[in-house]
């Protein structure tokens, strides 16, 4: 993957640790922990882990901690079930649901005739299985580590129920990929949900968790560097996604599919790495245009659907 790690975070509880987010389920990683619990956590167990969401970067050795570490799993329900649910769902090949939203989106006939024939990407592959038993957070809980008290507050648009912890004992945030620095966290639609309208949920949740956003706050990210000034962060967050539609709504008075929207919305060449993440989130945007009413869309012959302004002359 182009992003090439994922932040995680052991907080002290005296007795124990309690880790935040996991990294992938892969022998790297499992050898990386492995040299932590031995020399920096050595001596105390891991007694629970906390996921933020359920992207295999985040849960992956989430199961690996409960049934050999013994330790408990908190996260939200709806985390939880997305990963149980994705865990078990195992295909050696595209699945039809798949190819049509493929064709859909527009897909480069080329890539899409390489990838109908190719094992696909699998939940299970890098994520250990997850026994059952969790214990739930949600939007208001409260929880206890690493010696503080957290307010949880959910965000939803890069991941559905995205947990983030707002110590009430001074001024740590823990964002996990809600709240990045430098980067966008992406938002996509999938197969699984080809209607959904990730862009809005992002939108809303940044215009709430906002106002709980302070300057001084040291934001603990779930990739990047640890930063602070988080309400700026916000309101870029929230323009980032802004100019995006605003350069679509300008590119749209011709009908264009998805991949054709590109060069608008992401400014550069997408190569093949980052293909998949640039098609979900293409059509993420369109997806808003489209159900806020700004943009009319029509299949196309080939089961693409071409994206347009209203009373724009196709």
């Amino acid at each position: 993957m182009k992003l090439d790690h994922v932040n995680v975070f052991a907080f002290d509880d005296g007795d124990g640790w309690t880790i935040v987010d996991t990294g992938f389920d892969t022998k790297k990683t499992r050898a990386i922990w492995e040299t932590i619990l031995s020399g920096p956590l050595a001596g105390k167990p891991v007694h629970r882990v906390i996921v933020t969401h359920h992207h295999p970067d985040h849960v992956g050795l989430a199961g690996w901690f409960q049934r050999d570490h013994g330790a408990e799993l908190v996260t939200t329900r709806t985390a939880w079930l997305m990963s149980r649910m994705l865990r078990l769902d195992e295909h050696e090949k595209p699945v039809d649901e798949t190819l049509a939203f493929w064709r859909s989106a527009g897909m480069d006939r080329e890539i899409y005739e390489q990838r109908a024939h190719e094992r696909p990407f699998n939940f299970a592959d890098v994520v250990a299985e997850l026994p059952l038993g969790f214990r739930r957070i949600k939007e208001g809980s409260t929880i206890v580590f690493g010696g503080r008290t957290w307010d949880v507050r959910i965000g939803n648009g890069h991941a559905p129920e995205h947990a983030t912890f707002w110590s009430l004992d001074d001024d740590l945030v823990h964002g996990g990929d809600q709240l990045l620095a430098t980067i966008s966290p992406n938002l996509g639609v999938y197969a699984t949900e080809p209607e959904a309208d990730p862009v809005g949920e992002w939108l809303e949740s940044c215009r709430k968790l906002i106002h709980h956003a302070r300057p001084e706050q040291l934001v603990l990210p779930g990739h990047k560097l640890p930063y602070r000034g988080l309400p700026t962060r916000m309101k870029q967050l929230i323009q980032n996604h802004h100019s995006a539609l605003e350069r679509l709504i300008q590119h749209l008075d011709a009908p264009r599919t998805a991949v054709e929207c590109f060069p608008f919305i992401f400014k550069r060449k997408i190569g093949e790495s980052e293909y998949g993440l640039a098609l979900v989130e293409a059509l993420a945007h369109l997806n808003h245009l489209y159900q806020t009413g700004k943009v009319t869309r029509t299949r196309r012959d080939d089961d693409a659907w071409l994206f347009q302004v209203k009373g724009a002359r196709a």
